[in-house]
């Protein structure tokens, strides 16, 4: 293949994306969800395939199509079909709460102590004192909550997965 060649397949796959990216919208790369995480990386992966592919561009660009498309379907089936959200979305768990490690969804999300700590560095928690909570979020990011208090309304929809939920937040 020769270096024009590649040169040209990039350029299209550079256009193809900030035309796709345009007519989705903002949430084209977020990482709101697992779902909008697994088509980021699908079409990240149809990009390279479509650069540097010998052969025809055109099966990676109706590709990239079909996945923008799909993102755009599901996310508005989402809005509208609260089953749709649940089959397509995981649920974000608490890890620790005021004072309380959950040892037990550590080892539901195979997250251990030392990647936990790290996380805690990484938010500038300077003391778990301030740490009000701790959440593994759906798209695997963990999530530090910080500061005197916190409100409950945060926690909504935050799986305790094998820990009982304080009485207060049920």
């Amino acid at each position: 293949m020769e270096y024009l060649e590649i040169a040209g397949q990039t350029l299209l796959a550079v256009f193809a994306v900030i035309a796709l990216a345009r007519v989705n919208g903002l949430r084209s790369f977020s990482k709101m969800s697992s779902f909008d995480f697994a088509l980021t990386i699908a079409a990240g992966s149809v990009l390279a395939t479509m650069m540097t592919s010998d052969k025809t561009p055109w099966p990676g660009f109706t590709a990239l199509v079909v996945l923008f498309a799909a993102r755009h379907a599901i996310s508005a089936a989402r809005r509208r079909w609260r089953w749709i959200q649940w089959l397509t979305d995981n649920t974000p768990l608490i890890l620790y709460y005021e004072g309380h490690l959950y040892e037990e969804n550590l080892t539901l999300s195979r997250i251990t102590r030392d990647e936990l700590r790290a996380k805690l560095r990484k938010a500038n928690a300077i003391s778990t004192d301030c740490v009000r909570a701790v959440v593994l979020e759906s798209t695997g990011d963990v999530s530090v909550l910080q500061g005197e208090t916190l409100d409950p309304d945060l926690l909504r929809g935050v799986s305790w997965g094998r820990a009982q939920a304080p009485q207060h937040l049920r």
